[in-house]
């Protein structure tokens, strides 16, 4: 037999050249791999992990809250708890357990408070206007049931004085609100901007009343009504400032536009009148307060430019 030539393939193995090019093709290949030593662990960010872990796994406890505040509340809300637990509840902010996570906080009785006590606002405004249009009854009840109508409560009653948190600018802006309440004796429409913790807190501690009366409506719309003094009616629902400025230009024929001009840390909101500057206000932590205010201030200068005659003065010399 005559001797064939061999090929030497990179699987190392001695193929004659009369093998096909498809077994060719298909033969496998020697594949080298080399160990690779792992990374050594840090042992200081393991450590960090598993402590975080533990935190998040681990709810933190709060001592348990005073009697004499409890007693206090109650005596507010003119109601003796069956389960006074649940006033712990309505009064702990998730930051009192910094930097820990905490086991409960007000959210779940502040979600059924802020339901039951919608319903009753809506209700009330309902029965007491029968003519009146739902715009109109919208407003109503919006008015009364609103993050700053219920922060006023919450400091008329001295509420936010048993709340248990660890919100390092929460007791500034308080003082704040409590300042700024003297110019709007029932409501500001829009211009002022109360800590949201203030209205939580109502609604959590009627949410507390509602479940621990088993569900017993008309207990927890007594106390809001006591509370809530002065229901705000009809005849003192002010104009929201920017609904009231667009409906006076309308009336007046007169192009209005709000101009945004953001900076670092404060947005300031220029309010045009065909082109020229009427009002403006500068407010960093939210737009929407900015442009009321900035609405606020054109409202007011355009009235007195009507009392006085001096619109279509204003209009043309201020260039």
């Amino acid at each position: 037999m005559a001797n064939r030539p061999l090929r030497i393939c990179s699987s190392l193995s001695i193929i004659p050249f009369s093998t096909p090019f498809s077994t060719l093709f298909y033969t496998p290949l020697l594949r080298f791999t080399f160990p690779i030593a792992p990374p050594k662990p840090d042992i200081g960010a393991v450590q960090e992990v598993k402590e975080t872990e533990q935190k998040e796994q681990v709810p933190a406890k709060l001592p348990p809250m005073e009697e004499a505040h409890i007693d206090a509340l109650e005596e507010i809300l003119g109601h003796k708890f069956s389960d006074r637990y649940l006033v712990e509840e309505a009064m702990t902010h998730g930051s009192a357990y910094y930097p820990l996570k905490g086991e409960m906080s007000y959210e779940r009785l502040e979600f059924m408070g802020d339901a039951v006590l919608t319903f009753g606002v809506a209700s009330e405004v309902f029965f007491t206007y029968p003519n009146l249009a739902p715009g109109p009854m919208t407003r109503l009840r919006a008015a009364n049931v609103d993050k700053e109508k219920l922060a006023r409560i919450a400091v008329a009653h001295g509420l936010h004085r048993y709340l248990r948190h660890k919100a390092p600018q929460l007791e500034s802006q308080i003082n704040q609100f409590v300042d700024d309440l003297d110019n709007y004796p029932i409501h500001s429409n829009g211009l002022l901007d109360p800590p949201k913790v203030l209205a939580d807190i109502v609604e959590s501690l009627l949410g507390a009343v509602y479940v621990d009366t088993n569900k017993c409506y008309e207990t927890v719309w007594k106390i809001f009504m006591r509370l809530s003094r002065p229901f705000i009616t009809i005849e003192t629902l002010g104009k929201h400032p920017v609904t009231e400025l667009h409906e006076l230009c309308q009336k007046l024929h007169n192009e209005l536009k709000f101009n945004d001009k953001k900076w670092a840390e404060n947005l300031t909101v220029d309010v045009l009148l065909n082109g020229k500057v009427i009002g403006s206000a500068t407010y960093g932590p939210k737009k929407d307060i900015c442009h009321n205010r900035a609405a606020k201030v054109a409202l007011d200068r355009l009235k007195e430019l009507l009392s006085n005659g001096e619109l279509e003065t204003f209009l043309k010399d201020n260039t």
